[in-house]
């Protein structure tokens, strides 16, 4: 037993060390190399695995191959495109990034502990209707989690998510000037109704329900707007193929994607003062630039200012009004965050929108 104890240390230790060298010296051939390797190695070993059903193994070999794709699609647009110490950091980041579909199995291996159990000849007759009740439930929201999973990980959501990462950068502005001089009319005029208006939304796109798998929140957009009419919403996006990913107005109509999408309207008093300073600030990034923090979704940082995601984003404005009505890093976020951490209801309920 010691000597198998030994040899299991020996080779966590060297993987230890392979993934310290490919965060030091690790170059692009590397990185691809090991995504594709960890890939194919994990869906071989879920193909042969006779306990996992069909759909279950089909869902995991999706997820790897998932992994494998946003892996090297970030190595190639942004890691080995960064020079200096950029690139340092982003490598690793890339190699952090590696395990993370040993993760996944993990996950789901310790899922199927809990919930798929099923009791002994003997523990029968002792099993209770409450205890039954409860384990089917269970498995009926095991089934809902691998249907979504599923979902997520279409052929059209990974085409759509992975088709649309070249149009994103981590490290420069891509975006300027999204924002016309109407826009900035309406939302001066709408500088005399002493609120903002914050809109969480529900959309369906395939960027919220990948997000939607991580925060296991219903709601998973952020927005913001100077008027009731929501005729000034704004924020950071992907910019539906016609902006480039940033910030970006966004009309209420286009978060229909689903049939039970909808959008959470709340009002948020401020002074004419408070407005002002938040429509200058966008001003500014408007004309200096901006791009959507896709990284920042995992690392919960910006590598520049204006690099920000949906929630960062509504809630740096609120810092900037000095509106905030709780305390956390803009980075760690949710959009769900403006409605459950409101102990103090400072929001008042407008409305639902529902399609």
């Amino acid at each position: 037993m010691n000597d198998i104890y030994n040899f299991q240390q020996v080779i966590q230790r060297v993987e230890v060390g392979m993934l310290v060298l490919m965060a030091l010296f690790g170059n692009l051939g590397l990185f691809v190399t090991a995504s594709v390797f960890i890939a194919v190695f994990l869906s071989v070993k879920v193909a042969l695995t006779a306990q996992y059903t069909k759909r279950l193994r089909l869902v995991l070999i999706l997820a790897y191959l998932a992994l494998m794709t946003l892996q090297i699609v970030f190595d190639v647009n942004t890691v080995f495109l960064a020079a200096g110490m950029t690139r340092r950091l982003l490598r690793v980041i890339a190699t952090l990034f590696l395990p993370v579909p040993f993760l996944v199995e993990f996950l789901v291996m310790r899922s199927k502990t809990d919930v798929f159990y099923l009791p002994r000849l003997g523990e029968l007759a002792t099993i209770s209707f409450a205890e039954f009740q409860e384990n089917r439930e269970r498995i009926r929201q095991a089934l809902h989690s691998a249907d979504r999973v599923k979902n997520v990980f279409s052929v059209d959501h990974v085409r759509t998510l992975f088709g649309d990462l070249h149009r994103h950068s981590a490290m420069r502005y891509i975006n300027g000037g999204s924002l016309d001089a109407d826009y900035f009319r309406r939302a001066t005029t709408a500088l005399a109704d002493p609120a903002l208006y914050l809109v969480i939304s529900n959309t369906g796109s395939p960027a919220s329900e990948l997000i939607a798998l991580f925060t296991e929140k219903q709601f998973n957009h952020a927005s913001l707007s100077f008027d009731a009419a929501l005729s000034t919403i704004i924020s950071y996006n992907g910019g539906e193929r016609v902006y480039p990913p940033g910030l970006n107005p966004e009309m209420v109509e286009a978060f229909h994607k689903k049939p039970d999408a909808s959008v959470l309207v709340y009002r948020l008093p401020v002074t004419r003062d408070q407005k002002q300073r938040v429509l200058e600030t966008i001003r500014e990034i408007n004309l200096t630039g901006s791009a959507y923090n896709i990284l920042g979704l995992v690392t919960k940082h910006s590598l520049r200012r204006n690099i920000m995601f949906c929630s960062q984003f509504v809630y740096t404005m609120l810092q900037v009004a000095d509106a905030t009505y709780f305390t956390k890093h803009p980075g760690d976020v949710r959009p769900t965050d403006f409605i459950e951490l409101d102990y103090r209801r400072k929001l008042e309920y407008v409305t639902e929108i529902r399609f």
